[in-house]
């Protein structure tokens, strides 16, 4: 099992940067495939980009581009830098992580574990 704790939201301008943390606890981190979600008002929650356990890479077409997942496994962490940001990024983000390892999964039902989210919000 793994425990997610994300950070680094906030409130930036269009046009500015973000980079969100999420820090996990618990065993095997590196076996986890991570991803990143988020989730507007209204909206359901969509997936925003992935990493694998094998270290592979998958983003959004929303995002492509204007973001770069990574990941720290000494660090048990997962990154999210953003840039470009626009007014409909404003969601709140959120870490997950995938027991299966790979491959990448851009749907939310294959996330077993879930951090609490942290809100971003881009003004116009």
């Amino acid at each position: 099992q793994v425990q997610l704790v994300e950070s680094g939201g906030g409130l930036v301008q269009a046009g500015g940067s973000l980079r969100l943390s999420c820090a996990a606890s618990g065993r095997a981190f590196s076996e986890y495939a991570m991803g990143w979600f988020r989730q507007a008002p209204g909206k359901e929650r969509e997936f925003v980009a992935g990493i694998s356990s094998m270290a592979g890479i998958t983003y959004a077409d929303s995002v492509k581009g204007r973001g770069t997942i990574s990941r720290d496994n000494a660090k048990n962490a997962v990154y999210l830098q953003m840039n470009s940001l626009k007014p409909e990024d404003t969601a709140v983000y959120y870490c997950a992580a995938d027991d299966a390892g790979w491959p990448i999964v851009p749907m939310a039902r294959n996330y077993e574990y879930w951090g609490q989210g942290t809100q971003v919000t881009v003004s116009s």
